[in-house]
Formats: structure tokens, sequence, C-alpha cells
């Protein structure tokens, strides 16, 4: 079979859910917009039009921020690890459900730091998770190319 083939369904999985990741890492922006107007903190004098707005920073947006920045280091990491991951053509379920779970985790990730924070260990466990996944992905990899 074609990796680069819609009947691959690894791949299926991989569009889905890497899409999945992208749109939330791409939200992540307008919670911070969203967050800055109803605290009134923007970091900027341009931004200071509305007499409610001052420049300050505010523990939510900047919590916000970091799980965005986060993601920005991680996300893109995880997505070519995966890619790399498909070529080597894996077994369909255990390739499937690496993906699901490491989005998941990527997900929780964000729910457990900067929507609803809960002490450690969750977002540990969260991130974690993802980057073992990515880990092991990179290693299978290179393992079948250089066929160790």
């Amino acid at each position: 079979m074609a990796v680069f083939s819609y009947n691959n369904e690894v791949l299926r999985v991989y569009i889905t859910w890497g899409g999945l990741l992208i749109f939330k890492m791409l939200i992540m922006s307008f919670l911070t917009i969203f967050n800055r107007i109803r605290k009134g903190a923007v970091e900027n004098p341009e931004d200071v039009q509305n007499p409610n707005f001052e420049i300050k920073k505010d523990e939510d947006v900047e919590r916000i921020r970091r799980a965005h920045l986060n993601d920005l280091e991680n996300v893109p990491a995880f997505l070519l690890a995966a890619l790399m991951y498909i070529i080597t053509e894996p077994n369909p379920t255990v390739a499937s459900w690496l993906i699901r779970i490491a989005v998941l985790s990527r997900i929780f990730y964000t729910v457990v730091y900067a929507i609803y924070p809960i002490r450690q260990p969750a977002r540990a466990i969260c991130f974690f998770t993802m980057l073992g996944i990515t880990i092991f992905m990179i290693i299978w990899s290179m393992a079948v190319f250089f066929h160790i």
C-alpha cells in the first residue's frame, strides 16, 4: 500500500487527529485575546485605546500564553515524528492509538494548565505522555531506517 494514500488508515488518523491538534493550537491565540479583553490587560502602549485597558501582566493571560508557547514548542515535533513513524508502515492499530493518545494528552494538558488549572502531577502526566510518544516515534523511525 502507498504510504501517502487515502487508503492508508494510519495516515487518515494522522490527518484527522493532527488537524484537531493544529486547530486547538490556533484556538489558543483567540483564548489569549479573549482573556486580554476580559481582564483589560495589554502589553503594548498602542493597544491602550480603551480606558478600561492598561499595560499590565495578568496571571490568567500569562498562563494561557505559556500553554500556547509550549504548544508551539512541542506540537510541530510531534507532527513531524508521527509522519516519520507513518512512513515506516507501523501496525495500524498501535499507530492509530499512539496518535490519538498523544493528541488527547495535549488537549488535556491545555485544560489542566490554562483553562481549569489543576495541581501537579496532572500537567506533568499529560506533557510526558505526548513527549514519550514523540520520542518513541523518532527512535522507532530511526531504527527502521537504519535497520537496527
